[in-house]
């Protein structure tokens, strides 16, 4: 078995990919030397607390104090058991964190350790020589030497004889290990599952999730600590009602809430919320107040229920400093009126005399008659605004009366257009002008599509005309123009036969006398929508989406538009037709 194991050795890399499979018993006759068979049996039972010196990053370390609950497994549940090898299978998606220390349940046996950094092994990748190393070690040893050597043998490191070994790496996986929180955690937990079981162990310590709070707890603690320890926590005001973080509490009741009751500034003895501060003033009783007669000359200020007493105690002093004060303002009124009077008469008598020197010097008479002409002239031209406001009443209704008559002549001229355009043979001759500018409308979504005028069958036959979308229709938008037969309402439908069933052919005219005419002929389906008696004022239109491409409308070797312009024709058979 021992040569066997040897030459094993030498195997490529991807040899080594068939000897990983989920199986433990499929891989124990194909371990690599130094990887002892019995690893795959039943491991033994654990003791229930860490001994010394299990401990494993770089160096050794006591282990944490005993726990004196009953362990469980956090694989369980949290239910008291033994301790059970994981499933090897599922290890492969299990991992743990190099560089951190770890407390192993059993002493952690040299062959998990790393021949180069000597902590626990992390992604284990197996060499030549039969030694193990860390992913991230083997890297290392081959980017410090050009030609990387084994620091237990000094053999050279191959890259074609190093490989992943996933039985190691399942193994190591299932190492268990205390809980770092220990002893207040009693958990053992298999390396692999480890950071799970950290980012949920109730005794590791958190951050408290309040703004502000730099306070660290216990995971099981930190609801109690939300709710009613933390002191950036928001609790409601007594008062207001408002959330407030509790550190702030005091000094939003004591300065900021405006339901927080407060003492009279005045010190009535009442408390009143600081909101009716400003009110209660207005009625205290303790507030000092001036004198109502003040203005008369009182000159007393007290609280506001004294003044109300002093108002009845000096009432006769009161009167008579009113009656004091009016007789003062009258004596000021009196003497004033007496200096204005004689400025007044003053005044008077200087106007009068001015007056009579300029009647001697003017003649007005001319002046009142050019008056009089003036407001005869106003009330003839009042009379004429009258009139003129019934002359405009009259003038509104007469360009009614033409505007009508203007649609009238519009329409029937219209109409005139239409019939002396009209064919009335079955064919219509279709002359697109401006074909670049209609096509330019049609791809900005403007005018997607244009009619020609109608034409019949007949004088009393069908009703009739074609639809073109120059930027195309349905499986021809963009590349082709799209020509269309449409069957119009017409005059005389109720004498007609229904559904329309003639031939119909679409034509391109060429207009270089060649005659290359493109066209397309159809038959009208009886059972289609499109060839029923009309409803509205035309049917669904029925023909061909791709009629002709833009590539050979629009190429200049062919003739089919010139100046602009283009010809469609669209013919119907008239064979079996009856004229009515």
């Amino acid at each position: 078995m021992g040569k066997a194991r040897r030459r094993l050795d030498k195997q490529p890399f991807c040899d080594y990919l068939s000897f990983t499979a989920e199986d433990p018993e499929e891989n124990r006759h194909h371990l690599h030397p130094g990887v002892e068979a019995q690893s795959w049996s039943r491991p033994p039972v654990l003791p229930a607390h860490p001994p010394a010196s299990h401990t494993v990053t770089g160096q050794l370390h006591s282990p944490p104090p005993p726990a004196s609950r009953m362990a469980y497994s956090e694989e369980q549940g949290g239910v008291p058991c033994g301790f059970i090898r994981q499933n090897s299978g599922n290890s492969i998606s299990l991992d743990f964190e190099p560089n951190t220390e770890y407390w192993f349940v059993e002493q952690l046996e040299e062959r998990y350790k790393c021949a180069f950094c000597h902590s626990v092994l992390h992604n284990p990748h197996q060499t030549g020589c039969g030694h193990r190393f860390c992913q991230h070690c083997i890297l290392s040893l081959r980017e410090l030497n050009a030609v990387p050597l084994c620091p237990v043998d000094k053999e050279v490191i191959r890259s074609q004889e190093v490989f992943k070994d996933n039985c190691c790496k399942r193994e190591v996986l299932n190492l268990y290990v205390y809980c770092k929180n220990a002893p207040g955690c009693n958990a053992k937990i298999i390396l692999g599952r480890y950071q799970d079981h950290v980012q949920q162990c109730l005794f590791q310590a958190v951050q408290c999730s309040n703004e502000n709070c730099r306070e660290q707890v216990l995971r099981k603690d930190l609801k109690e600590h939300l709710s009613t320890r933390c002191h950036f926590r928001e609790e409601k005001c007594l008062y207001c009602k408002k959330d407030v973080v509790v550190i702030n509490l005091q000094y939003h009741e004591e300065n900021l809430c405006p339901e927080y009751p407060v003492s009279c500034p005045n010190k009535c003895l009442q408390i009143i919320p600081r909101t009716e501060v400003d009110e209660h003033l207005a009625v205290c009783p303790e507030a000092e107040q001036d004198c109502p007669f003040k203005h008369y000359g009182c000159t007393v200020k007290d609280k506001r229920g004294v003044l109300q007493e002093h108002e009845h105690s000096a009432l006769r002093d009161h009167m008579l400093l009113v009656l004091e004060k009016n007789f003062q303002l009258e004596e000021q009124a009196l003497s004033s009126h007496i200096d204005k009077s004689a400025w007044l008469e003053a005044q008077v008598r200087q106007l009068l005399q001015t007056a009579n020197q300029q009647q001697s010097k003017f003649d007005l008479r001319a002046l009142v008659e050019a008056i009089d002409t003036v407001k005869q002239k106003i009330t003839l031209l009042e009379t004429n605004d009258q009139r003129l406001v019934v002359l405009e009443g009259e003038t509104s209704k007469h360009d009614a009366h033409i505007n009508i008559h203007k649609a009238q002549l519009n329409k029937n001229e219209e109409r005139f257009k239409l019939l002396e355009g009209a064919c009335y043979n079955g064919k219509l001759i279709w002359k697109v002008t401006d074909y670049k500018m209609k096509k330019r409308e049609a791809l900005d979504g403007h005018t997607v599509s244009i009619f020609s005028q109608p034409f019949y069958t007949s004088r009393c036959g069908y009703r009739l005309c074609a639809r073109a979308y120059l930027n195309g229709d349905g499986s021809g938008k963009g590349t082709h123009l799209s020509l269309y037969f449409v069957v119009m309402r017409g005059e005389f439908d109720s004498l007609l036969q229904w559904p329309f069933r003639q031939r119909v052919t679409l034509m391109l005219l060429d207009q270089s006398g060649k005659k290359n005419h493109i066209m397309e002929t159809f038959k009208a389906d009886p059972s289609s929508s499109s060839f029923k008696r009309p409803d509205g004022e035309m049917n669904i239109a029925s023909g061909c989406p791709r009629f002709v491409a833009h590539s050979t409308l629009e190429n200049a070797k062919n003739t089919y538009i010139k100046d602009d312009t283009m010809f469609l024709k669209v013919a119907v058979d008239l064979t079996d037709l009856e004229d009515l």
